[in-house]
């Protein structure tokens, strides 16, 4: 109402000197500025309660003594509407036409007449403004004393005067008090603005995701001690602090969390609690690229002014583009630590061409990053069709095999996805012994590709629930892709070294390979056989049928080794027609069974028919010299007795055994 009235001068701010000459100027110039202030015509509808206001003030000032005859005052406004009134007389003895005189005129009017109290003088006298004289009220007298006319006039203008009085002091007193109000609103205001700066100062100036949410949360405890606040978060991040939940979307109903998420807008809720009136808020928490989660807010009504609500909401965008700025920061931290964690398992990876210490170094690393308890690394095997264990650091799982369709492995190798279980206890679509045997319950598996097929698979667990998260899942799919690679790598290396160590006419091992095989076998094994096997006028063979079906007797021939001896047992071509058969493990009495074995079925599976001969040597641990070079002299020597004995016989060193 009263604005437009003039602002505070810079001196009602002023601190206090002490200084008491000081002191009386500054209140003679703040007595001097209100009495510049005034009521204009714009407020005279506004009034009536100020009009009112002053008539009791006078009334509790008016000097009863001096009024012992019967005097009646009333206050008008410039409406005409009677403002201020005694009570024990009636309204209407008052002849209003007076009133409305003055009020058209701007100057006194008094009337005398008479009504069932007797004769009576009415005198209306104008109320003026102080700057402008604008007539803003009629005061007026209804006088009983009709010997007394004069001297009731004057009487009545100085009581109009004292309620002048009254109305500018009561003016005044709701002028400062509006005047105050303002001031302290204006400097909760600026307080507001400071706090909400060093806030926003202080959360841009951290990087870190939990310390901005931690300063959003102390924030609110500092300014609203008795509001209850949480943040629900839309995404998967684990934290520590108990306030800092996930956002569930339920599939019957929405909560104000959840409309707020969806909608992007702050949403506002008010109900009964008891004798209370709470607010409920949801606030999101977004930036540029996304909304990450909702502050929820109750209070009681009366703490939730609308300037707390522009503060709190202004905190709440604060907080959500520092916490996508620090985001932003965290991921490229995070993809540069990725990035390392990329190469540094790559050049391990890539420092070994073997197979098995692929998989060690794998299963180490992964669980090292991951901070998983258990690793488990399977591979498939083509010729069994199952899934092996490779590598594990869980004992229960090593050497262990599974069917295709079986546990995890079993649906990844289905779906050819990863896969990733916050908490397997509540998973009913598959079971696993590696899940079981671990007392895991969360879960992260990825395939493992060599050359675009599915050859294995990667599994992580750990005990408690929640504890991977999705950036974990991530970035084991990446790795996964880097263990394929180096797995392919050491197959496409293995198949090379086997083709290199291969004779491609037979399928055997060649004589070098064989050479090493034995070396290796002698330094940590107890004993060992070798059969030098010769194929009977194999010269002969070629002179008569060629060169051609020549090879192919020497195929036939090969064949029947390979498939006449253990797996573990190594064929190799040793030279021309001469193969060599390595048997770890086997005394030469055992390794004589083998070999008529051979020499039988060579006699009646070939065609044409041919024969071979044999010369078997053994060695053991207990033997004076021991090395590769000794053992195929014997088995030579052996075998020149065999060939110079009539051919189509077995001879042991020093000895034969059959024809």
């Amino acid at each position: 109402m009263l604005e437009h009235l003039g602002s505070l001068p810079a001196s009602l701010n002023s601190p206090s000197s002490g200084d008491s000459a000081s002191s009386a100027a500054r209140h003679k110039e703040h007595a001097f500025w209100m009495q510049q202030m005034d009521i204009t015509p714009f407020d005279f509808s506004y009034l009536g309660n100020l009009l009112q206001q002053a008539y009791t003030d006078w009334q509790a000032q008016h000097d009863s003594d001096l009024d012992k005859s019967s005097r009646i005052y009333s206050v008008w406004n410039t409406e005409g509407i009677c403002m201020g009134f005694a009570n024990e007389f009636e309204n209407g003895s008052i002849p209003r036409e007076t009133v409305m005189a003055c009020l058209e005129t701007g100057k006194a009017q008094s009337v005398r007449g008479s009504d069932q109290h007797g004769e009576f003088h009415f005198m209306a006298e104008p109320l003026f403004s102080r700057i402008n004289k604008d007539m803003f009220a009629v005061f007026t007298a209804l006088v009983y004393e009709p010997n007394r006319y004069e001297t009731s006039e004057v009487i009545v203008r100085s009581e109009a005067a004292h309620y002048r009085t009254c109305f500018y002091r009561r003016f005044e007193y709701i002028f400062m008090a509006d005047l105050l109000k303002a001031h302290e609103q204006t400097a909760r205001e600026e307080h507001r603005r400071s706090i909400l700066f060093q806030i926003v100062q202080r959360m841009h100036d951290k990087m870190d995701v939990d310390a901005i949410l931690d300063e959003v949360f102390d924030s609110i405890d500092y300014l609203y001690p008795t509001t209850s606040m949480n943040l629900y978060m839309s995404q998967d991040r684990n934290s520590s602090n108990p306030r800092i939940r996930p956002l569930l979307f339920h599939e019957q109903g929405e909560d104000i969390c959840v409309r707020s998420f969806k909608d992007g807008q702050t949403i506002i809720i008010r109900s009964d609690q008891g004798e209370s009136r709470i607010v409920e808020v949801g606030l999101p928490l977004k930036g540029k690229q996304g909304i990450y989660g909702v502050f929820h807010i109750e209070m009681n009504e009366e703490l939730m002014e609308d300037p707390d609500l522009q503060l709190i909401t202004m905190m709440a965008d604060t907080a959500g583009t520092a916490f996508e700025n620090a985001k932003l920061h965290e991921q490229s931290n995070m993809l540069i630590q990725e990035l390392r964690l990329i190469n540094d398992l790559t050049q391990r990876l890539n420092k070994s061409l073997q197979l098995k210490e692929i998989y060690q170094i794998s299963e180490l690393e992964l669980k090292d990053i991951f901070q998983a308890e258990s690793c488990c690394i399977l591979q498939l095997n083509d010729s069994t069709n199952r899934f092996e264990v490779m590598s594990s650091n869980v004992g229960e799982m090593r050497h262990k095999s599974f069917p295709l369709d079986y546990g995890i492995t079993g649906m990844l190798y289905q779906t050819e996805e990863p896969l990733i279980l916050s908490n397997y206890a509540q998973c009913t679509k598959v079971s696993s012994v590696f899940m079981e045997v671990t007392s895991s319950m969360s879960l992260m598996a990825s395939p493992i590709r060599v050359n675009g097929q599915m050859k294995g698979t990667i599994l992580l667990g750990h005990p408690k629930e929640h504890f991977f998260s999705y950036d974990n899942y991530r970035l084991l799919q990446m790795l996964s892709i880097h263990v394929g690679l180096a797995l392919s790598n050491a197959t496409l290396h293995a198949e090379v070294r086997r083709l290199a160590n291969l004779d491609m006419l037979t399928g055997l091992y060649v004589r070098h390979y064989l050479d090493s095989v034995i070396h290796e076998r002698q330094t940590h094994e107890f004993c060992g056989s070798l059969i030098v096997v010769d194929i009977d006028q194999f010269k002969q063979v070629n002179d008569t049928f060629g060169h051609q079906t020549g090879d192919q007797v020497l195929k036939q021939v090969s064949d029947i080794v390979t498939t006449s001896v253990r797996s573990e047992d190594v064929c190799a071509r040793w030279g021309g027609e001469e193969l060599a058969i390595y048997m770890p493990q086997l005394g030469i009495r055992q390794a004589v069974e083998y070999a008529e074995v051979i020499r039988r079925r060579v006699a009646e599976e070939t065609r044409p028919p041919v024969t071979v001969s044999s010369g078997i040597a053994e060695w053991n641990w207990m033997d004076d010299k021991v090395s590769v070079e000794s053992l195929f002299y014997r088995a030579d020597m052996a075998l020149y007795e065999a060939k110079h004995g009539g051919r189509n016989r077995i001879v042991l060193e020093e000895q034969e055994v059959t024809r």
